[in-house]
């Protein structure tokens, strides 16, 4: 971990402040040289000054040095926050812009795309087109694709609010919310024939509470665990599970799917990214995005590890939420 700016350039001041002493030090040695004898002691006789002369106008030009050295550092410093803030003002802008553009996106395209699938199932209940197979496909497609574009800018936005407004923190029972986004999966279909197991802590005590937003850590874990199904083919097993690390949650969502290539896997966190591996199954490549930016609006970090053949594990570490008055520590 890099130390911080201001750290990093505070020992750049030391040589521009030695150099300032050097009229001081100088006087100094001049003065105790003559003080000792070892040069002889010409004094001017004013009775206005006291001291040395040579020692006064070091002490002034040392003063008159440091003074110009500090000042010229804080207008430094204060020009670096300027230009610092300058720059978080526009990156905020620049959030908010998104948010506001793709929040547009996702209310222009709502009633257009809702439009065309029923258009689509009008189409299809003729009995003309019902008896076509290769037209109900094609009709199928088209509302497949339609749905997915909603999905898509459905998901984009999610995004964007989650990076850009603040998370509304209450103690949240995430044993129950991974129960729940197991449940919610297998009552969806798709889990068939795929051992789903949840793994929890029970002794010697249960999981600790979560500070956070309830509904988005439920989207998170509901994205992780939808995604090991839909990836793991039947026959594989995902493991949901969950532990205490050091007044801590880890998460850890399993399964035996592909795997991720390792030139993929740092890529899997960008938007609309899709390893080539699984690009035959359905998805919009912002799954992971999103988890990631939940996972970060909570303090905590979203991992992945994978091994093509084997599986992959996708991590949630998220800080426990405080400890109750009067709870033991």
């Amino acid at each position: 971990m890099s130390a911080p700016p201001d750290r990093q350039r505070r020992p750049r001041l030391l040589p521009w402040l030695a150099l300032a002493l050097v009229p001081l030090v100088v006087g100094v040695v001049v003065r105790v040289l003559t003080a000792t004898g070892e040069v002889p002691d010409d004094r001017v006789d004013v009775s206005a000054l006291a001291g040395d002369w040579l020692l006064a106008a070091g002490a002034l030009l040392s003063a008159v040095a440091v003074l110009v050295v500090v000042t010229t550092r804080r207008a430094a410093a204060r020009g670096r926050r300027a230009a610092d803030a300058r720059v978080a003002a526009a990156e905020e802008r620049a959030a908010e812009g998104r948010r506001l553009l793709l929040s547009r996106l996702d209310h222009e395209l709502k009633n257009p795309l809702m439009a065309m699938r029923a258009a689509v199932a009008n189409v299809a209940a003729d009995e003309d087109v019902a008896r076509d197979p290769g037209t109900g496909a094609g009709l199928r497609s088209i509302d497949e694709q339609v749905v997915r574009l909603s999905r898509l800018t459905a998901d984009l936005r999610k995004i964007a609010d989650v990076e850009l407004r603040g998370v509304e923190r209450r103690p949240v029972d995430l044993a129950a919310v991974l129960v729940e986004a197991v449940e919610t999966v297998r009552e969806m279909g798709g889990a068939e024939g795929r051992d789903v197991r949840v793994s929890l802590p029970r002794a010697p005590w249960p999981l600790p509470a979560v500070d956070g937003d309830e509904d988005l850590l439920g989207l998170a874990v509901a994205n992780l665990v939808d995604n090991a199904v839909k990836y793991t083919p039947a026959g594989g097993t995902i493991e949901v599970r969950a532990r205490d690390q050091a007044g801590r949650v880890l998460v850890e969502v399993a399964d035996t799917g592909p795997g991720i290539a390792a030139e993929d896997l740092p890529h899997v966190w960008e938007e609309l990214f899709r390893s080539r591996g699984v690009r035959g199954v359905p998805g919009s490549g912002l799954g992971l995005p999103l988890v990631r930016a939940v996972a970060e609006a909570h303090g905590g970090t979203a991992t992945a590890e994978s091994r093509v053949g084997r599986g992959t594990v996708v991590r949630l570490d998220l800080p426990g939420a405080a400890p109750e008055d009067g709870a033991a520590s």
